[in-house]
């Protein structure tokens, strides 16, 4: 099975590298369109800056290659946000698979941090995505930026407001959270994303 992992500017792409190894899946990096294309599970993983992120993907035109794809693709994190319409990060135009408006945390508590860092459970859990994973199960968050609920949402959290734990929509799914930083139950998810 060829699975890849799309390459661009955005971190975190070592740890889902090392945890598809811990399942028994050997992925590559890159940005070859004929190697995405003719690829079997796509991984668009993320942890960096929405507007930086899609000048990139853009100037390769993976964007629109991205839009296209048949085959099972997974985003992660800012991987997530930028197969939606529209980021208020940096105003930034993505991809549009969803078709939803990411957000950005706003409290005037000073308890509630920005960006949310740590664990947090997901509820509401729907899709093949979450097969076998309980009601409640912990996952790691890093964002500043959320996705608001709506018809493709497959998973909610709360932190300040409920929102989109994971989204999907044909054969495009999407977590907020870090599955390959989520233990055991963050490797379960993308066992079941290779099995699709």
């Amino acid at each position: 099975m060829k699975t890849i992992i799309i390459k661009y500017p955005a971190g975190n792409v070592q740890s889902v590298l090392f945890s598809l190894e811990r399942i028994g899946v050997q992925a590559k990096v890159t940005d070859s369109k004929e190697s995405i294309q003719n690829a079997e599970k796509i991984i668009l993983p993320g942890v960096g800056e929405a507007n930086f992120a899609m000048k990139y993907l853009k100037e390769k035109k993976l964007d629109l290659l991205l839009s296209k794809l048949e085959q099972p693709v997974l985003g992660i994190c800012l991987g997530m946000q930028l197969l939606c319409k529209y980021s208020e990060e940096s105003s930034t135009t993505c991809i549009g698979i969803f078709d939803l408006l990411v957000k950005k945390f706003q409290s005037s508590d000073k308890n509630e941090k920005i960006p949310q860092i740590g664990w947090n459970t997901i509820h509401k859990l729907k899709g093949p995505l979450f097969e076998n994973i309980p009601n409640g199960s912990y996952q790691y968050f890093v964002h500043s930026y959320y996705v608001p609920l709506g018809k493709y949402t497959t998973a909610k959290t709360e932190y300040i407001v409920t929102y989109s734990a994971a989204l999907q929509k044909n054969n495009f799914y999407a977590v907020q959270f870090h599955p390959e930083k989520s233990s055991y139950v963050g490797h379960k998810i993308l066992e079941n994303f290779i099995r699709l």
